[in-house]
């Protein structure tokens, strides 16, 4: 069955994360994507030796940020500063629907793939402008990589403990939010282009994707002026909504908010009863109150086992109460529920074999979302991609010639 964009053409002019991911993301749903990398050069994350100090580069010749950023997606490789360049690049335009880059406006206008001009030639053309602070303010220009936005943005400071230093995520967490809010603005579009038949700029922006992700903060924020604190394990005023350490050293993870419907169950799960009719920790008031000895009982409790003692405890009890594990990413990749789920799916790659993928975060019963094929060589597609826009081998031969190609 065909995706959601099948025949739907999109033309990445894009750099790092925040934007290449847009192109995994439609690849995903249906789309050709084709990526317009700088001729012998290439995307500069080709390059990228490590990340957090985790080593890129693979035996097969591959560097993994890029594989990543660059699923689903046909390269061409092509010299925009050269008149042949541009001229090739109008003529894709020209047989495309979506455009999107993560370059300044600045640098897009100066070789002629602003708005105002791609626009002239495909007046049905979506445009999407992916930046890291947006089009306006003062900070607009400011060159903007996922950790720094990452800061900017309060998320640092929304994770982690109360009174302590800031918290940095790895994973390219702002870049991808930032892809997520960027497709979703191009299908808006695509949809409006549908119905009344006219293409359109749409912006996104990092700082407020990931402003976005902190929405409940923001509105509480907005509304009383005072953001929500942060986290503090040892001083959390509800207790069923903290994290305890096991015998095992794995944590464990309360988040029941209706503590006072679960707490008769609770005691008895984690065999606190003698506390259930404790004058202290009565009612969910009086547990706030308390909450300092409370989590002191409850620490020493939760490590008398270990974690996996603790869930056949309560799934042999088959307790209401929300809990869970506290996973790092390498713990998901065999999780029975990531993998029944579709979560994560088995993808055979023409270099690496079997291996297993993030699916698309949406499921489609009629047009499914997946993904379509490994990230390109430099310019694997260029001659491919020439020839389904009008240009002729001889073409071809003498763009190679003159280096434009």
């Amino acid at each position: 069955m065909a995706g959601v964009l099948e025949g739907v053409r999109a033309v990445e002019w894009a750099a790092f994360g925040n934007g290449p991911i847009i192109g995994v993301l439609l690849g995903n749903l249906g789309a050709d994507v084709i990526k317009i990398e700088r001729r012998l050069i290439g995307d500069p994350t080709r390059g990228t030796k490590s990340l957090y100090g985790t080593a890129l580069d693979t035996p097969q010749g591959r560097n993994l940020l890029f594989e990543s950023a660059n699923l689903n997606k046909r390269s061409l490789a092509l010299d925009l500063n050269k008149e042949g360049g541009k001229k090739i690049f109008y003529r894709l335009i020209e047989h495309s629907d979506i455009f999107y880059t993560n370059y300044f406006e600045d640098s897009a206008s100066k070789i002629g793939l602003d708005y105002q001009n791609l626009s002239k030639h495909n007046s049905r053309l979506i445009y999407a402008s992916a930046s890291g602070y947006g089009s306006k303010g003062p900070d607009r220009s400011k060159r903007a990589f996922d950790p720094a936005v990452l800061a900017r943005s309060g998320m640092m400071m929304s994770a982690g403990e109360r009174g302590q230093p800031p918290v940095q995520i790895v994973g390219a967490i702002v870049d991808t939010q930032g892809a997520l809010m960027t497709v979703m603005g191009i299908l808006g579009a695509l949809f409006v282009r549908e119905s009344k038949g006219i293409g359109q700029k749409i912006e996104a922006s990092m700082l407020a994707g990931m402003s976005w992700l902190q929405y409940t903060n923001f509105f509480i924020t907005l509304m009383r002026g005072r953001e929500l604190a942060r986290h503090s394990r040892l001083g959390t005023k509800n207790p069923l909504t903290n994290f305890y350490r096991c015998k095992d050293e794995k944590w464990l993870l309360f988040a029941e908010i209706q503590s006072d419907r679960y707490w008769s169950e609770f005691c008895d799960a984690v065999g606190i009863t003698e506390h259930r009719d404790d004058e202290r920790f009565s009612d969910s008031m009086k547990r706030r109150e308390n909450t300092a000895e409370l989590i002191v009982i409850l620490d020493r409790i939760i490590a008398s086992k270990t974690r996996e003692q603790w869930l056949d405890i309560f799934k042999s009890k088959g307790v209401g109460f929300a809990y869970e594990v506290i996973n790092s990413v390498s713990d998901l990749i065999d999780d029975r529920q990531m993998l029944e789920s579709e979560i994560i799916v088995p993808y055979e790659h023409a270099l690496f074999g079997d291996v297993r993928l993030l699916n698309f975060p949406v499921k489609f019963n009629a047009t499914p979302a997946e993904v379509k094929s490994h990230a390109p060589e430099l310019g694997q597609h260029t001659e491919e991609v020439l020839l389904e826009i009008g240009y002729s081998w001889e073409d071809i031969s003498r763009l190679s010639d003159e280096e434009v190609i």
